[in-house]
């Protein structure tokens, strides 16, 4: 009977603590596209967008992310190039990316590349609150910090590279 209690105790004490683990999440925008080309719906980065994804390297470089995820574009995939990740996940759904998060990646550490329209929308569906009311075409600068628990997320806001507003 000890052995019994003893093992149900011991299993409860570690549901408790895997369910209870918090995930770190990191959301930027992707970096400056090339708009020479107006009829191109897939750009790469322009030569000021490289040079931000160099800073957000530089920006993130003691991070130690398990996994990156950016949308099927060029330019979030491109952002995120400087990064050493072991795994970058294409999404396109913001709830199906936060259910892939939680479930997988609980406990660990995760960067997601979006856009101007999602960054903070990802956000509230991981439980967080917005920052910002909302990012502009010019807004490449920002980068929110989730600390994930639940359903429930704190939320940081920082800059990183050079002023988008000059």
């Amino acid at each position: 009977m000890k052995k019994l209690i003893l093992l149900l105790s011991l299993s409860f004490v570690f549901a408790t603590i895997t369910l209870a683990q918090t995930t770190e999440v990191w959301i930027v925008r992707h970096a400056e596209k090339d708009k020479t080309n107006p009829e191109d719906k897939d750009p790469e980065l322009s030569d000021e967008g490289r040079i931000r994804a160099g800073e957000l390297a530089t920006f993130l470089k003691k991070i130690k992310f398990d996994a990156a995820f950016c949308t099927p574009y060029k330019r979030t995939r491109e952002t995120l190039d400087s990064l050493i990740i072991p795994k970058v996940i294409n999404y396109s759904d913001p709830k199906a990316l936060v259910d892939s998060v939680k479930k997988n990646y609980a406990g660990k550490k995760v960067i997601v590349a979006g856009h101007s329209n999602t960054v903070l929308e990802i956000i509230e569906a991981f439980g967080g609150k917005r920052p910002k009311e909302m990012l502009t075409d010019d807004d490449y600068d920002y980068i929110f910090r989730l600390t994930v628990k639940d359903d429930k997320a704190k939320v940081k806001m920082e800059q990183f590279g050079r002023p988008h507003h000059l």
